[in-house]
C-alpha cells in the first residue's frame, strides 16, 4: 500500500493460521474450544463465506515438516471460527518493544510475535548479524513460553545494499527476469541472500520452534522489487525450493501474504503459488478497509486452509470479525502503529474483548485440548554418571540428557555424585541436516573424548582448565550416525559444552532434535 512509503521499517509479521472449521460458534462461544476432530466437513454461509470442505487434521506441505510445526498448523486448524488471535510486529533494531507495549498497556500478551530479519538501513554486516541473532534469541523464548513466532523479511535487491530504498523500488520485468534465470550473477546473488537467512532459521529450527515464514509479501503491488510480476510464482518456488530441500528448514510453515486488492493492488490469484506449496493464506489490510469482498475473496482461494490478516494498522472490530468474518484466524499490527494509529483505550478495549485470544488465552485452550498424546522424547544421549574419573564399576546415575552444554561449577552434576572426581559417557546418535564435513567442538573442563562411527576425533583426556578441542569428519545427510562422548572432572571447577558447524551451518550446541537415543 502506498503509505508505506511513510514507514521504513516496515515488514510484516506473518502470523500463524490454521485450516477450516467445524461450523460457525456464537459470540458466547468465542472463549470455548472444541477438541479436535478427525473428520472432513463442510461449512457454507450466505453473504460471508463461500462453501468450502475442510479436512481435519491440518496437514503442512513439506512432507518432512517437523512435528513442531505440524501440531503447530493443526492446533490452528482446529482453532479457526473461536476467536481472533492477537499479534504484534516488531522491527529488526529492537525485536520486543513493540510486543512489550502491548503487554505494559493491556496486561496481557499478544499471541503472534512478528518479526524482522531483513535489513534496511544501510548497517554492517557485523551490525546486521548481531540484530538478527537477537530475533532468534528473542523468538526462541517467545516459543518456550507458549507464544506462536512469525518471521517477515524485507529483502533488499539481492545484490545490492541493505536499504529501504533497495526494497522499495520498482523493477522492470526484464530485469527481475535475470534474478530468477539459473546460471546468471543476479540469480547467484539471490542464492547467497537465501543462505544467509537459511542460518538464523537453522537456528530456530534446531531450537525446535516453528516459524510462520511469510517472504514476498503485498506481491500483488508495485512498491516492491518483486511486486507485480507475472512470474512472481518462480521466485517463490525457488526460495521454497532452497530453503526446504537444500536448507532443510522443515520448521517453517509458509505463508501467502498479498495486499487486500484495493485501488492499488491487483487481484489475489494471479500472484497465487498454489495449494501445494502454501500453508496459510493472509492479506494486509490498511486504514479500517475490512471489505467483506477482501475477506471473501481470500476464504475461496484458500479453499480450506486457514486465512490471517497479515498486517494492519488500525485494531479491527472484535464484534464485525465474530459475526461477517470469523475465519479470520490473527490479526497482526504493523510496529509503531499500534500506539500512531489506536489508542490506550482501543488497544484495552481488543485485547480485552472476549472474541480477542490472547497468549494467556491460547495457552489455556491448548492445554485443554484433548488431541495432545503425551509421549516419551526419542531425542538426547543416555548418560551414565559414574563417582570415580576413570568410568570404572558400575554408574551411580544413569539418565538421558537433552544436550550437552552444562556448566556445573563446584556443584555435583547429579543426585548421589561428589562435586569432584567424577566421569560421565553419553552414547547415542547424531543426525546431521548436511552432507559434508562437520567440525566438533567441546569446550571442558577436565578431560574429555568424542568418538563418531567409532573414529575417535577427539582426544584430550587429561587435567585441564576450560579448554577447547576440535574434531572433523564427513557426515551423511538424514542418516543417524553413532556418537559416544567421555569426560571426568577432577577438582575445581566442572564443564562441558559439545557443538558442530559446517560449511552450510553456523557452530551452535549440537540440538536435542538432532541427538537420538541408542
Amino acid at each position: 500500500m502506498r503509505f508505506y512509503c511513510k514507514y521504513p521499517f516496515l515488514v510484516t509479521v506473518v502470523p500463524v493460521l490454521t485450516i477450516f472449521i467445524l461450523s460457525f460458534l456464537p459470540l458466547s462461544e468465542a472463549r470455548s474450544l472444541l477438541a479436535p476432530q478427525n473428520v472432513t466437513t463442510s461449512a457454507t454461509t450466505t453473504t460471508t463465506t463461500s462453501t468450502i470442505s475442510i479436512t481435519l487434521p491440518a496437514v503442512p506441505i513439506n512432507p518432512l515438516a517437523s512435528e513442531e510445526a505440524s501440531q503447530l498448523l493443526n492446533d490452528l486448524a482446529n482453532f479457526s471460527g473461536k476467536g481472533i488471535m492477537a499479534g504484534q510486529h516488531d522491527y529488526l533494531e529492537s525485536p520486543d518493544e513493540l510486543n512489550n507495549k502491548v503487554k505494559n498497556t493491556s496486561g496481557e500478551h499478544a499471541v503472534l510475535h512478528g518479526y524482522e530479519l531483513g535489513a534496511i538501513t544501510n548497517q554492517s554486516k557485523a551490525t546486521i548479524a548481531s540484530q538478527r541473532q537477537a530475533v532468534v534469541d528473542s523468538a526462541i523464548k517467545w516459543s518456550r513460553e507458549g507464544g506462536i513466532v512469525a518471521m517477515t523479511f524485507h529483502q533488499s535487491l539481492p545484490g545490492t545494499s541493505p536499504k529501504w530504498s533497495n526494497v522499495s523500488m520498482k523493477l522492470s520485468q526484464e530485469k527481475f527476469n535475470a534474478y530468477v534465470t539459473p546460471g546468471t550473477s543476479q540469480y547467484q546473488s539471490l542464492m547467497a541472500d537465501f543462505d544467509e537467512i537459511a542460518i538464523y532459521l537453522g537456528e530456530l529450527r534446531d531450537a525446535g520452534v516453528p516459524v510462520l515464514w511469510r517472504p514476498y509479501h503485498e506481491m500483488n503491488g508495485n512498491w516492491f522489487w518483486w511486486g507485480g510480476k507475472d512470474n512472481f510464482t518462480v521466485l517463490w518456488n525457488l526460495m521454497y525450493d532452497r530453503l526446504v530441500n537444500t536448507h532443510k528448514l522443515n520448521n517453517l510453515l509458509w505463508v501467502w501474504n498479498p495486499n487486500a486488492p484495493n485501488e492499488w493492488s491487483d487481484p489475489y490469484q494471479a500472484y497465487y503459488p498454489g495449494a501445494d506449496k502454501v500453508d496459510v493464506l493472509a492479506a494486509d489490510i490498511y486504514n479500517n478497509d475490512y471489505k467483506q469482498s477482501y475477506y471473501e475473496g481470500l476464504l475461496k482461494l484458500a479453499a480450506g486452509k486457514p486465512i490471517g490478516i497479515g498486517e494492519s494498522g488500525e485494531l479491527p472490530n472484535p464484534d464485525k470479525l465474530s459475526k461477517t468474518q470469523n475465519h479470520w484466524v490473527y490479526t497482526m499490527t504493523w510496529g509503531e502503529m499500534l500506539n500512531e494509529n489506536n489508542t490506550l483505550q482501543q488497544i484495552n478495549e481488543f485485547m480485552s474483548h472476549r472474541y480477542t485470544v490472547s497468549r494467556e488465552d491460547f495457552i489455556r485452550r491448548m492445554a485443554a485440548t484433548t488431541n495432545k498424546v503425551a509421549k516419551v522424547s526419542r531425542n538426547g544421549l543416555t548418560g551414565e554418571y559414574f563417582n570415580n574419573a576413570d568410568l570404572s564399576d558400575q554408574p551411580i546415575v544413569a539418565r538421558n540428557d537433552n544436550k550437552i552444554d552444562f556448566n556445573w561449577q563446584g556443584e555435583s552434576p547429579a543426585t548421589g555424585i561428589g562435586q569432584d572426581i567424577f566421569s560421565v559417557r553419553w552414547k547415542g546418535k547424531v543426525k546431521p541436516v548436511y552432507s559434508e564435513k562437520y567440525t566438533f567442538t567441546v569446550s571442558s573442563d577436565d578431560g574429555v573424548r568424542v568418538w563418531i562411527d567409532d573414529k575417535l576425533i577427539i582426544d584430550d583426556w587429561r587435567d585441564h582448565s576450560a579448554t577447547l578441542n576440535k574434531g572433523s569428519i564427513e557426515l551423511t545427510a538424514g542418516n543417524l550416525h553413532d556418537i559416544k562422548i567421555e569426560y571426568y572432572e577432577n577438582r575445581g571447577d566442572a564443564s562441558i559444552r559439545l557443538m558442530w558447524e559446517s560449511p552450510r551451518q553456523k557452530q551452535t550446541v549440537i540440538p536435542q532434535n538432532a541427538l537420538f537415543f541408542p
